[in-house]
């Protein structure tokens, strides 16, 4: 089984293909999420959690999803990440997640996808973009063939630095950036409802036809990224930038 967590739908994207690729099921953790209730799930092939890489980790509100579920059937799982760049040392801490939830770790695959955080970087240029989706395709294929056959997926080279960004600077991230006060409207808002509509974790309602934001935010710009009318900023970080979500993905 496929189980993903998704913003802007690099995740998506990839678990979907990889669902059929594998000939799986796919599942969107969003719909538990919103619910505030954990899955039981059951499935008789190996486990794939597919999720985007937060400051060198696992999103902290998808590893707590996945430690507050129950899996049961094969006892196998998989991790793939979509990053900007790399993961850093993300796969010492899957490996102790797995032993947690009482699966066995087959590795976790980094997949590099255009960057979708705007609070600190740019997105890229549409030729990027679909460079790098292009990339996806031969990769995902590899990783899905080494599922099929039972292999491992490479163990990723983490040094010192990878382990300081993944530890000290992670937490430092969750600490000082991923807040949802800065989040703004403008007067361009047309009320549609699609950023409440979006939020993978319900932590936006209307008021007034305008989006007001909880305290239950994970930074994962669909909201930003998704609104029609470009109305949403992130203070003055995002002023100027140009959004970017992932395409559905095409068999």
């Amino acid at each position: 089984m496929i189980l993903s967590f998704s913003g802007t739908g690099n995740s998506r994207y990839c678990a979907q293909m990889l669902a059929h690729r594998l000939g799986d099921a796919y599942v969107d953790a969003a719909y538990y999420l919103r619910q505030g209730s954990p899955a039981r799930l059951h499935s008789e092939s190996p486990w794939v959690f597919v999720a985007p890489t937060y400051s060198w980790q696992l999103p902290r509100v998808f590893r707590d999803f996945l430690r507050s579920s129950s899996f049961s059937g094969c006892r196998e799982a998989y991790f793939v990440m979509t990053c900007g760049a790399e993961i850093g040392d993300a796969h010492r801490a899957n490996r102790t997640l797995c032993g947690e939830l009482g699966l066995a770790c087959r590795g976790t695959l980094p997949v590099v996808m255009p960057d979708n955080y705007l609070v600190l970087f740019p997105a890229p240029e549409e030729g990027e973009s679909k460079r790098l989706l292009a990339a996806v395709r031969p990769t995902l294929e590899q990783a899905a063939a080494r599922i099929q056959a039972g292999e491992d997926f490479p163990p990723p080279a983490a040094g010192l630095p990878d382990r300081l960004k993944s530890g000290p600077v992670n937490r430092l991230f969750y600490r000082f950036f991923v807040k949802a006060k800065p989040f703004t409207v403008s007067s361009a808002c047309i009320s549609c409802g699609k950023c409440a509509q979006d939020c993978p974790l319900g932590n936006i309602h209307l008021e007034g036809g305008r989006p007001v934001w909880g305290k239950n935010c994970t930074h994962c710009m669909a909201c930003l990224c998704g609104c029609p009318a470009a109305a949403i900023e992130y203070g003055k970080a995002t002023r100027g930038k140009a959004r970017y979500q992932c395409p559905p993905y095409q068999p």
